[in-house]
C-alpha cells in the first residue's frame, strides 16, 4: 500500500479504511476554521517539528548519509586539530632558525595548508548542499549526500596522511628548535646573574681601595648587550639573543674573576718590586766582581779563553741601570693601578736581570771550569771516551756489523776526540776549545744514539 500525496503513509499508525477516511474528511470539512486552527496548534506543541516517516530506504539511506556526514566531521576535526598543532611547530622552528631547510619547511606547510583548504572546501560544500534533517528527503538524495560525504572525508583524511608524513619529516629541525628554545631563559638568566655578580665584586674591590677603572669599563660597554637581553628575543632573534647572552656571560665572568683577583693582583705586584729591586741591588755587586775574574783569565790563559767575555762588566752595568729604570715605571703604574702596564714592565726587569746574571755568572764558571781542567784534563776525556763507547755498544746490540748510518758518525766522534786531546801538548794550550770541542762530541754522539733509539722503538711498534 502506498500513500496518497495528501496523505503520507506512517509505518506506526496504521490506516483506516477507505469508508472511514472519507468521512473523517467529510466531517473535518464542515467544521469551521477556528476549530481546525485548535486542532492543529495542540499537534504542533506536542511534537516540536516531530519527523514523518517515509518507508524503510529512504530511512537506511538518510542513516548512511548521517554516519558518513559524522565520518566527515571528525576527520574535518582530526585535521583542523592537526593543522593548529603543526603550525605551533612551525612557528617554533621559524622563530630559531632561518636556515634553508627551515625557510623550505616553511614553503612546504604553506603548500600543504592550500590543500588542506581545498579539502576543508569540499567537505563545507558537501555539507551545505545537502539537508539530512528535512522530512520530505528522498532515497536518492540521502544516497548523493552519503556519497559526497564520503569523498569529502577521504579527502580529508588523504590530506591529513600528506599533514603526518610532513610532520614526521620535521623532527631534526623541531627537536634543534625545542633545544635552542629551551636553552633561551636560562641562558638570559645566567648572563644577567653574571652581570650582577660582577658587578658585586667591583664594587667590593672599590671599596677595598681599589680603583679597577679598566675593569669598570669593561663592564659599563656590556650595559647595551644586557638592554638587549631585556628586550626579548622576540625583537632580536633566538639565535642572537642566545649567541649574545652567552657572550655577555663569559665578559661579566671574566671581569668577576678579574675583580676577585685584583686584591691577590696588586699584592703579588708589590712583592715583585721588593723583590726584583733587591735582586738589581745584587746583580750590581756581583758586577763589580766580574772584573777581577776576568783579570785573572787574561793573567793564566790564552786570549781564545776569556774575548767573549770582555763587554760583560760594561753590559752588566748598563742592565742593571736599564732594570732600576724600568722598576721606577713599574712603581708608577702600580701606584696609578695600571696593572697591566705594571706586570709587562716588572717582566722586562726580569728579562734584563736574568741576562745579566747569566753573563755575570759566565765569568766566574769560565774561571772555574777553564781552572779544572788546566789541572786535570782527564776527567773531560773519560767523560766523553764512555759516552762514545756507551753509544757503540747500542749501535752493535743484535748486530754483526754497524749500520754505517751510526758508525760514520760514532768515528768521526772518536777522531774529534784525539784531536782534542792532542791539542793540549802544545806550550799554551787552548784550554777552552778543548772543552767546547769534548762538548761538542758529546752533544754529536747524543744524537747518534737518540736516533738509534728511535728507528729501534719504531720497529718494535
Amino acid at each position: 500500500m502506498t500513500a496518497t500525496p495528501s496523505q503520507p503513509y506512517s509505518p506506526l499508525v496504521p490506516r483506516a479504511p477507505r469508508p472511514v477516511r472519507q468521512a473523517l474528511v467529510d466531517t473535518v470539512a464542515l467544521l469551521a476554521l477556528p476549530l481546525a486552527a485548535a486542532l492543529v496548534l495542540p499537534a504542533a506543541f506536542a511534537g516540536g517539528g516531530t519527523r514523518r516517516w517515509f518507508g524503510g530506504r529512504a530511512e537506511n539511506q538518510r542513516a548512511e548519509a548521517q554516519a558518513a556526514k559524522d565520518a566527515a566531521a571528525a576527520a574535518f576535526y582530526e585535521l583542523d586539530t592537526a593543522q593548529r598543532d603543526l603550525r605551533i611547530s612551525i612557528e617554533t622552528i621559524t622563530a630559531v632558525d632561518d636556515s634553508p631547510a627551515a625557510r623550505r619547511a616553511v614553503t612546504d606547510f604553506e603548500a600543504i595548508g592550500r590543500r588542506i583548504d581545498e579539502a576543508s572546501r569540499q567537505y563545507i560544500e558537501a555539507v551545505d548542499a545537502h539537508d539530512l534533517d528535512r522530512d520530505d528527503l528522498e532515497a536518492s538524495v540521502a544516497g548523493q549526500a552519503r556519497t559526497a560525504l564520503t569523498r569529502a572525508q577521504e579527502g580529508l583524511v588523504r590530506v591529513k596522511g600528506e599533514l603526518d608524513r610532513f610532520e614526521e619529516g620535521l623532527g631534526p629541525l623541531l627537536g634543534k628548535a625545542e633545544t635552542q628554545l629551551a636553552r633561551l631563559v636560562p641562558t638570559v638568566e645566567r648572563a644577567r646573574q653574571g652581570l650582577l655578580a660582577a658587578s658585586n665584586a667591583l664594587d667590593a674591590v672599590r671599596t677595598s681601595g681599589l680603583a679597577a677603572d679598566d675593569l669598570a669599563a669593561r663592564l659599563a660597554a656590556l650595559a647595551p648587550e644586557l638592554t638587549k637581553l631585556n628586550q626579548g628575543a622576540g625583537q632580536h632573534g633566538v639565535p642572537q639573543t642566545l649567541e649574545r647572552a652567552e657572550r655577555v656571560a663569559r665578559e661579566a665572568e671574566a671581569v668577576r674573576a678579574e675583580a676577585d683577583r685584583l686584591p691577590e693582583r696588586a699584592a703579588e705586584i708589590d712583592h715583585r718590586l721588593v723583590s726584583l729591586r733587591t735582586r738589581a741591588q745584587a746583580l750590581t755587586t756581583r758586577s763589580e766582581q766580574v772584573e777581577p775574574v776576568l783579570s785573572e783569565l787574561r793573567r793564566r790563559f790564552t786570549v781564545a779563553c776569556w774575548q767573549d767575555l770582555q763587554g760583560v762588566p760594561d753590559q752588566a752595568v748598563e742592565n742593571v741601570r736599564q732594570a732600576e729604570s724600568k722598576l721606577a715605571e713599574a712603581q708608577a703604574a702600580r701606584d696609578e693601578q695600571r696593572w697591566p702596564d705594571a706586570t709587562a714592565l716588572l717582566s722586562t726587569v726580569r728579562a734584563l736581570l736574568n741576562s745579566t746574571d747569566e753573563s755575570v755568572s759566565a765569568a766566574g764558571d769560565r774561571l772555574r771550569r777553564l781552572n779544572a781542567v788546566q789541572k786535570d784534563p782527564r776527567a773531560e776525556i773519560d767523560r766523553t771516551r764512555f759516552a762514545i763507547r756507551d753509544a757503540q755498544r747500542l749501535a752493535m746490540a743484535g748486530r754483526n756489523t754497524p749500520d754505517p748510518r751510526h758508525a760514520r758518525p760514532l768515528d768521526d766522534s772518536v777522531a774529534r776526540l784525539e784531536r782534542a786531546v792532542g791539542s793540549l801538548e802544545g806550550r799554551h794550550p787552548d784550554y777552552w776549545h778543548f772543552l767546547t770541542e769534548l762538548e761538542g762530541v758529546r752533544q754529536a754522539v747524543a744524537r747518534v744514539v737518540a736516533q738509534i733509539r728511535e728507528e729501534r722503538g719504531g720497529s718494535a711498534g
